[in-house]
């Protein structure tokens, strides 16, 4: 028995059906797009992939609305392509990495870039501009077997109607294969993780009122409003 009532199961809608996935943990994958790790002023070619994390209670269906977060005047969007995991394992080949795969969905790693630019001066984890409450709004998970691909397709992101982020899945500089190949050398991924894949270029400030509209073809769409400040 718990001391209290133990916290929701964190979850996330699945495409055409009522049943849920539940959430473990989520991993990021920094930096993917070369346009990207360019406009943030790294060079994508040396620099093999790292992950950061949120928690899972981060997740949340959309459309939504959340707040402007805490502690900042700088929140970015980060239109991303989203995996989730159903089949454990370690130190998985490339070749075996669909095997592990439920779906994909279209997610947001909403991020507090003045707190990120902050922790990176100092030499300080990622976590504050990352890993905050309501900083992955995720859209409905499509099964595996409905996804067209997961390596080539249209990303975008507009605000307010203007497209910002505009891309293919294709320019990932690590493939979802072998992201995930080598995230399962450093942990056990297991039944619920979800793995955000990177963003393209583009990124951007956003203000209370401001609309996102983004999605992957083949994959689905999302809507986030942002709200005025918690």
């Amino acid at each position: 028995m718990f001391v209290f009532a133990a916290p929701q199961q964190a979850s996330l809608a699945v495409q055409g059906s009522t049943d849920r996935f539940p959430v473990r943990r989520i991993f990021c994958v920094g930096r993917n797009y070369e346009a990207h790790a360019r406009e943030m002023g790294k060079d994508p070619t040396r620099e093999a992939p790292f992950f950061f994390t949120k928690p899972a209670d981060a997740a949340l269906d959309t459309p939504c609305t959340i707040a402007y977060p805490k502690l900042t005047n700088d929140l970015h969007h980060e239109i991303e392509l989203v995996i989730a995991i159903h089949k454990g394992g370690s130190d998985i080949a490339e070749a075996d990495v669909m095997d592990h795969v439920w779906g994909a969905a279209v997610g947001l790693d909403m991020t507090r870039r003045d707190l990120q630019a902050e922790a990176k001066k100092m030499g300080r984890p990622w976590d504050w501009g990352k890993a905050f409450d309501r900083s992955a709004p995720i859209g409905p998970i499509k099964p595996i077997a409905q996804v067209p691909s997961v390596e080539n397709g249209r990303i975008w992101l507009a605000v307010n109607g203007e497209t910002r982020q505009d891309a293919d899945i294709a320019d990932l500089i690590w493939s979802v294969r072998e992201h995930i190949a080598i995230l399962s050398q450093a942990v056990d991924i297991a039944p619920g993780d979800i793995i955000m894949t990177g963003t393209p270029a583009g990124v951007g400030a956003v203000v209370p009122g401001d609309v996102i509209t983004g999605g992957v073809d083949g994959i689905g769409e999302l809507q986030v409003t942002i709200g005025e400040r918690a």
